[in-house]
């Protein structure tokens, strides 16, 4: 359960953008998404491959 307190002359908007950051950091949402259909063990370490190379290469034109 997330706790969000809210400080005193703190508007709740802003209040709402703290609880928003701090779920989006428990990975529920992601975790829900993952679980609604399942994906062969062999397809998920295709993609994570895949992301990766793309992070290295992203990574490399980053540098140069």
């Amino acid at each position: 359960m997330l706790i969000i307190n809210v400080k005193e002359n703190e508007s709740v908007d802003r209040a709402l953008k703290r609880f928003k950051k701090k779920f989006e950091k428990t990975g529920v949402l992601k975790q829900l998404r993952a679980r609604t259909a399942f994906k062969k063990p062999s397809v998920a370490r295709r993609e994570e491959l895949i992301k990766a190379a793309y992070k290295q290469k992203m990574y490399a034109k980053e540098n140069y």
